[in-house]
């Protein structure tokens, strides 16, 4: 459980995430500011690499943030139930617990990770009516040799937890501030296969309502570093008032591998 050094990894597997980020294109990051702050925190790659001081992280995935918050406040608790899960693991035991609603923080949170580290390419996804619906992968390991729970329960223990709508979180930021933005993708671009279910989860509405949200932010001289993906529309909204530029990354959502293909995606500077 100890890390020979600093370098924290996120826990959870998160369609999106930003490890490719850090390992590219960290520079891009500001070396100072005075609060960090994320609303669609998802598996936390870049706010695990800088490890701020003063942070307020947030998500409206209440199952998502409840995992945090539960690392936080009894981590030992929790990895003693995903040990459970380990051992127990195997497909009719996956659905059973999928199907399954812990009333305990920790329970749920150990359940949180279990799925997502044994489900299909770490998706999360749900139906309807709010139930987790993602079928079983190909990965069998639940625990992790490289796992750093302690060490991330440390990171959190001063870090403010919310679920609210991003618009809440952009909002407190502040003069002085870094806000790292990283939305679901709601436009098609190389052949994206999740657009539908991301559109249920982020309009197009809410892409121009974050856009403003972030506007303002930027007038209140807020640092910001936002991510989304490199399509006109979205280019169109930011160009006139933020600085763009086009990264490239491997996709590793496609279910073949042939269609695993680079993407490019939109980097979104107020600097």
């Amino acid at each position: 459980m100890n890390s020979e050094n600093n370098e924290i990894r996120p826990f959870l597997k998160w369609a999106g995430g930003k490890s490719w980020f850090v390992s590219n294109y960290s520079h891009l990051l500001p070396k100072k500011f005075n609060r960090y702050v994320e609303p669609f925190i998802g598996g936390g790659a870049v706010f695990f690499h800088l490890q701020p001081k003063k942070a307020i992280i947030g998500d409206s995935n209440e199952d998502l943030i409840n995992t945090y918050r539960a690392i936080r406040d009894n981590w030992a608790l929790v990895y003693k139930y995903l040990i459970k899960h380990h051992n127990k693991h195997n497909s009719d035991y996956y659905y059973k617990i999928r199907n399954s609603y812990p009333r305990s923080f920790e329970q749920q949170a150990a359940r949180f990770i279990y799925l997502n580290r044994t489900c299909w390419n770490g998706l999360y996804r749900v139906n309807l009516k709010g139930d987790f619906n993602v079928p079983i992968g190909t990965k069998t390991n639940v625990i992790y040799d490289n796992d750093q729970f302690e060490q991330i329960a440390a990171i959190l223990q001063k870090v403010h937890i919310v679920d609210k709508d991003f618009e809440y979180l952009i909002n407190k930021s502040q003069k002085g501030d870094l806000l790292f933005v990283d939305p679901p993708y709601t436009v098609t671009h190389n052949n994206n296969s999740f657009i539908k279910y991301n559109e249920k989860l982020f309009s197009w509405d809410d892409q121009v309502r974050l856009y403003h949200a972030l506007e303002k932010a930027r007038k209140r001289g807020v640092c910001i570093l936002a991510t989304n993906a490199n399509h006109n529309d979205i280019e169109n909204i930011y160009k006139k008032t933020f600085k763009t530029i086009v990264v490239r990354r491997n996709s590793v959502l496609a279910g073949k591998t042939e269609y695993r293909k680079e993407i490019e995606e939109l980097v979104i500077l107020s600097r």
